[in-house]
């Protein structure tokens, strides 16, 4: 039976507690991450300070998405899951990106750009990265939320993300990452933050 993946950015930490007892029809599974509020992290980026938690939510019908932001508002998206490299086992951190697609890019510059380019170099410049789920955006369900087309969770341990020299690869990949940026996103859009995952 099909099965369709609601990503939910919840912006107030008592909603976080809502999603993590959600209740609609058809749920299959629900994933609740909160906010981290590291000290040190070092990818905090945009409207990552703002965020205060991720439900990831599988269900059999997408329309009963009012319900879900009854529940637990926030801002509703459907999306498509690739799982480029699978999550490993353990207590992982979550490091949770989001951004839209820039105007300036066709669907298909933008997938290619993402997904052709970044993904595999995104390996090379985070080589003790344990997972990495990539969603994209096929509708905006509540109205009003922002436009966003790209939800990455990558996973580490907490050590390796608090320590630059280990989060990242060499200074050439790190450069490379950078010039690559244009061809999937513009910095100023991405949000980024650290999450850690709840027990539901």
């Amino acid at each position: 039976m099909p099965v369709e993946k609601i990503d939910l950015l919840i912006w107030e930490r008592d909603q976080v507690d809502g999603a993590a007892s959600l209740s609609v029809p058809g749920l299959r599974s629900v994933r609740v991450s909160e906010a981290a509020d590291l000290p040190g992290a070092t990818l905090l980026m945009g409207r990552g300070s703002e965020l205060r938690g991720l439900a990831e939510i599988w269900v059999d019908n997408v329309d009963v998405w009012p319900q879900v932001v009854e529940q637990a508002a926030g801002d509703a998206y459907l999306v498509t899951e690739s799982v480029p490299q699978p999550i490993a086992p353990g207590t992982l951190l979550t490091h949770f990106t989001w951004f839209p697609k820039p105007d300036r890019l066709s669907e298909e510059e933008f997938f290619h750009g993402w997904h052709m380019i970044h993904t595999p170099s995104s390996a090379r410049l985070h080589p003790l990265r344990q997972g990495y789920v990539r969603d994209a955006v096929a509708r905006t369900l509540t109205p009003g939320s922002p436009p966003v087309r790209a939800i990455v969770s990558e996973f580490f341990d907490e050590d390796v993300y608090l320590d630059p020299a280990r989060l990242f690869g060499s200074s050439e990949e790190l450069t490379y990452t950078m010039e690559e940026l244009p061809l999937y996103a513009d910095q100023p859009d991405i949000s980024s933050c650290p999450l850690r995952q709840r027990t539901v």
